[in-house]
């Protein structure tokens, strides 16, 4: 079989039963490249070909399928079928993906669901939203302090094909309280003396997230530590799941692309955009766009306030643009890198006296700057020296308030546990416009003699 196979080929294997060619195309690859090339098929035929493979398998490739074509297979499909399926897809997986499919469905799979696997289901869906809890899986190697290494073997091998990982094997006591830790390859090393108790082996000094801890929280602590898994424990110190690398993977994409989202005044998909109802997709822009709207009204208010200085000075509207854009970009760009460096733990709260001290010093350069091309280009338009030193004084307040502005606006978010990122440069822009108009109006007022023209 060649590495590429088309859909006319795959469904002309489906026509025929070709169960032997169905089943080399499902082992033949990487399950990530067979979804790929599963991409044009409908719910009933992608799954028709998942029967080819072997559970564990059909499960992997099932998993690379893209959320909506999960979602579709799992709404119009058996229900008795797709419920047995559930119960053995990994338990933060079928979590998540039983969030989006459609309630009243949820409701009908629940019953047929095993009940290990649905009590599971429960317990996990009861966690809050963006917590350890809800992104953890229950599947995990659990060893006694006791134990021989030679048992400690022979247990993990019964366990190793319900495990997502057992390169990390967790210590627990009767309680399941966590104790410690063994790595695969210590249990390995220490194959040579059999009657060595686990207990004499493992890590006591482990890095553990709470259950409740944000999952931000935890994809920064395994990047810190670097770390494949992550145990997650109660307060009393109870394992309850483990946080593996490609869960942690999955939280920084997701995380990555609902600031992405925001930064761009768009409310967070929670699909992907073209599986996104347009409707859904035009409330998600419009309600924003409509709050920036109303907010830009209130620069044509300030702009009504000073109507007689612009009628005055009416060479001061041909800069009012610049005046504009430059306050608005200097803002978004500050606002811009404290939101990632908020984001990258670069910066905490407590850092916020030297930000502002960097901003300002910031400011005062570019505004400088920019002001001294600013007071250029007054000269040719202004009517005389003086009245051209409007524009560089107001480039100089209106950048140095913006990085102000930009930069704390975020962090005064993360203080009243909001998202920096909701503080985005459209509303950065919006509000610098109008504190731009005023500065810009003031200095002129202050500065130009009455009834100069």
């Amino acid at each position: 079989m060649t590495n590429v196979l088309y859909l006319p080929e795959l469904r002309e294997m489906l026509a025929k039963n070709d169960a032997a060619a169905l089943a080399e195309f499902c082992t033949e690859l990487h399950p990530a490249r067979t979804a790929e090339f599963m991409e044009g098929l409908t719910a009933k035929e992608a799954w028709a070909v998942l029967q080819h493979a072997e559970l564990p398998l059909r499960v992997e490739i099932f998993g690379f399928f893209e959320t909506g074509k999960q979602i579709e297979i799992i709404e119009t499909l058996d229900r008795a079928e797709m419920a047995a399926f559930i119960g053995n897809l990994p338990p933060d997986d079928r979590v998540d993906l039983l969030t989006e499919v459609r309630p009243w469905i949820v409701e009908e799979l629940m019953p047929l669901i095993p009940s290990d696997e649905r009590r599971d289901i429960q317990r996990l869906s009861a966690y809050p939203e963006d917590t350890a809890g809800a992104v953890m899986t229950t599947q995990f190697a659990r060893l006694s302090e006791d134990l021989p290494v030679s048992q400690a073997q022979n247990k993990i091998a019964r366990q190793a094909e319900e495990l997502e990982t057992i390169y990390y094997l967790y210590v627990v006591d009767e309680e399941d309280h966590l104790r410690g830790l063994v790595s695969f390859r210590q249990l390995v090393s220490a194959l040579g003396k059999p009657d060595t108790r686990i207990g004499q082996l493992m890590e006591r000094d482990l890095v553990t997230v709470n259950v409740t801890d944000d999952q931000e929280e935890v994809a920064a602590r395994v990047a810190r530590y670097d770390l494949l898994a992550i145990p997650v424990v109660d307060d009393e110190h109870h394992m309850l799941g483990i946080i593996t690398h490609d869960d942690v993977i999955d939280v920084v994409r997701e995380e990555a692309t609902e600031d992405a989202h925001r930064i761009a005044a768009v409310a967070p998909l929670d699909v992907g955009y073209l599986e996104t109802r347009l409707l859904t997709l035009t409330w998600k822009r419009g309600i924003w766009l409509t709050l920036l709207f109303f907010g830009a009204l209130l620069t044509t208010a300030a702009l009504g306030e000073y109507e007689s200085v612009t009628k005055t000075y009416a060479w001061l509207v041909l800069f009012l643009p610049l005046v504009i854009s430059t306050g608005g970009n200097t803002g978004g760009q500050s606002a811009a890198l404290v939101i990632r460096a908020l984001a990258t733990r670069d910066i905490t709260l407590g850092d916020w006296w030297r930000v502002i001290r960097r901003e300002l010093a910031i400011g005062l350069l570019l505004g400088g700057f920019l002001g001294a091309i600013g007071y250029l280009i007054a000269l040719r338009i202004a009517p005389t020296y003086a009245a051209a030193t409007v524009i560089p004084l107001t480039l100089l307040l209106i950048v140095l308030c913006s990085t102000l502005l930009g930069s704390l606006l975020p962090l005064a978010f993360r203080r009243f546990g909001l998202d920096p990122a909701m503080m985005s440069n459209p509303f950065v822009s919006v509000l610098i416009d109008v504190l731009g108009i005023i500065i810009y109006m003031k200095v002129a007022l202050s500065l130009l003699p009455p009834g100069a023209q």
